[in-house]
């Protein structure tokens, strides 16, 4: 037997191996596929990727070979992904909006191959995953330039659903028309109150009528209904794509780091991994004097950063609030343990809405 067949017999027994590992690894895999379902998470996950390259190149002592370790593990990461994107063809994702709006983009950007449920409204939408009909809620937190979104925050505050995942999604607002039009045809457009005031400067500066819609894909369908060269809307990419319209322009918004934070809702609540250093809750304090001083010094004293603190009135009680709170840091650490228990006594009432691992995760 030569040098080349000697190699090659080797790389057929190792490769024998590699088959065994490999069935293996998409095992657990799948089991990891239908915790995400069931816990209302993405598949796509870019920071436990980089940590599992990270942990295990050192492994690798030919410095040579050590430089084909990362594609060798991206292209392993893609066949898992393709699997648990596979699996999640039988999920069921809520939102509220329609079909080309912006909530149903973050919805479809989070979870593309899922079933998309549209729902008229938030507490329509968090209803549909807390009674079953739906297995997870893609609803807005808050918006860069209009501020928190208060029917979620009292869905938060008063239901049952966990948080088990935020991302950051940049708003672009785009000019919308018939086939056909061009920009100096365009005289009115049609949008939902919050896109026309993210585009108030590009309308002055073009001398356009405004028309409100209830949203920008509504506005869509009625500018395609209409086939008016004269009248555009003002939405989203998907929109145009949905309902046949051309892009006269893209990005009009004058604010250009425009951003909505959704979060995913789950009726299951994500259990610590290690990896999460973010969590949300919400709590009630007395009316009393330094009562919420003492609870927030709780906090700084055991060395987390309050990253949101927001108040809320509660429903039926005269002058009374509750406070949503986004508090860095491991709360599953002891240290963490400490500061929850030592929390609660200062608090009428304390609930942890979410603990994951917050990237900051910039979808455009």
């Amino acid at each position: 037997m030569n040098e080349l067949s000697e190699a090659r017999q080797r790389i057929n027994e190792i490769d024998a191996k590699i088959a065994k590992l490999f069935e293996a690894r998409m095992e657990a895999v799948r089991d990891v596929g239908e915790y995400k379902i069931a816990n209302g998470m993405r598949v796509f996950d870019p920071s436990r990727e980089k940590e599992v390259i990270e942990r295990n190149i050192v492994l690798i002592e030919d410095a040579e070979i050590r430089g084909y370790y990362p594609i060798f593990m991206q292209n392993l990461f893609a066949v898992s992904r393709k699997m648990e994107t596979k699996m999640m063809h039988g999920a069921r994702v809520a939102y509220c909006g329609v079909p080309g709006a912006f909530a149903f983009e973050s919805a479809e950007k989070l979870f593309p191959e899922a079933e998309k449920l549209s729902y008229s409204d938030f507490a329509a939408a968090y209803e549909a995953v807390r009674l079953g009909d739906a297995d997870f809620a893609v609803l807005p937190l808050e918006n860069s330039t209009e501020g928190e979104v208060g029917q979620v925050m009292d869905l938060i505050f008063y239901g049952s659903l966990y948080i088990n995942g935020v991302y950051d999604f940049s708003v672009k607002q785009n000019l919308l028309g018939v086939k056909g039009a061009r920009l100096s045809d365009i005289k009115t457009v049609i949008s939902h109150a919050q896109a026309l005031a993210q585009t108030s400067e590009y309308i002055r500066e073009h001398s356009y009528e405004t028309v409100e819609a209830s949203n920008t894909a509504v506005a869509a369908k009625k500018v395609a209904e209409n086939a008016d060269v004269s009248v555009a809307a003002i939405g989203s990419l998907s929109a145009a794509e949905i309902f046949g319209l051309d892009v006269i322009e893209r990005s009009i918004n004058h604010n250009q780091t425009n951003t909505t934070r959704f979060a995913i809702f789950s009726r299951h609540e994500n259990p610590s991994c290690g990896n999460e250093d973010h969590s949300i809750i919400v709590f009630t304090s007395a009316n009393e004097a330094g009562k919420l001083a003492a609870a927030l010094e709780v906090i700084g004293r055991h060395g987390y950063n309050l990253r949101t603190l927001r108040s809320r009135p509660m429903k039926g009680v005269l002058w009374k609030y509750y406070y949503y709170a986004e508090v860095e840091g491991k709360l599953s650490s002891e240290a963490g343990k400490e500061m929850l228990l030592e929390l609660e006594s200062q608090c009428d009432m304390l609930k942890i809405v979410g603990t994951f691992e917050y990237t900051g995760m910039y979808v455009d």
